[in-house]
């Protein structure tokens, strides 16, 4: 990555204001990577809160991961929250994705990629039909023990935003480069703090944005009061 210096002190000055601002990371692993693989595409496109939600409905209410395959779209739906084209599109990457498990392995697990290297591990992972980077990265880390970081679209903004990255730069350029300066023992926590933060500074940014338009407002009122005024004298 280009001025991979400068960014490298960056990524690790924020790395160490992160861990003050955050409580205690713990980690998560799962023992069938699977489990990773429906969590990690829920939680794509949306909060980690919303996401934890979402997988304790689908706990509750499905008998296991076979029954959430052979289910409805409108089903996965209704667990996922609102019925919108972003939850549907969750819903039919999940299906699909189970699917194809299924499909390969007779079976809705993923145990025998722990038996195999991590490198046939992600091959196998990137056949699997819908899945994106970030639910590869997310299943190698939190169950294949792999040096990775998922990046969600919101923390890639985040770091080209304040400039911790090249603006140029895309989503594998990016994943390696935090990947160099993050060791394998502190990815998981890297991951979550950055995620965290992606997810808090959206939430000010809407906020400051909305309270801009009122300041206009009055400033235009005070225009127009004052040419009121002005042509009343006038008409004096």
């Amino acid at each position: 990555m280009k001025d991979s210096k400068e960014y490298s002190r960056k990524v690790r000055d924020l790395y160490r204001s992160l861990k003050r601002k955050y409580p205690k990371v713990q980690k998560t692993t799962y023992d069938d990577p699977v489990e990773s693989l429906v969590y990690a595409i829920v939680s794509e496109n949306t909060s980690e809160s919303a996401t934890q939600s979402a997988i304790k409905r689908i706990a509750d209410n499905f008998v296991d991961l076979n029954d959430l395959r052979v289910s409805l779209t409108e089903e996965i739906v209704e667990m996922l929250g609102a019925d919108t084209s972003l939850t549907r599109d969750t819903a039919l990457t999940l299906s699909r994705a189970l699917g194809a498990v299924f499909g390969e392995y007779n079976t809705v697990s993923l145990e025998a990629l722990k038996k195999i290297g991590k490198r046939p591990a992600r091959q196998a992972l990137e056949k699997i039909d819908g899945v994106s980077r970030f639910v590869i990265d997310y299943c190698m880390l939190t169950s294949l023990q792999a040096h990775a970081i998922p990046l969600t679209k919101k923390m890639i903004e985040y770091l080209r935003s304040d400039k911790m990255v090249h603006s140029m730069a895309d989503e594998q350029q990016i994943e390696g480069f935090l990947a160099r300066q993050i060791s394998a023992e502190n990815a998981y926590e890297f991951y979550v703090l950055l995620r965290r933060e992606s997810e808090s500074r959206k939430g000010r940014k809407k906020t400051k944005n909305k309270a801009a338009p009122k300041a206009k407002t009055k400033a235009a009122a005070k225009t127009k009061t004052k040419k009121k005024t002005k042509k009343v004298k006038r008409k004096k």
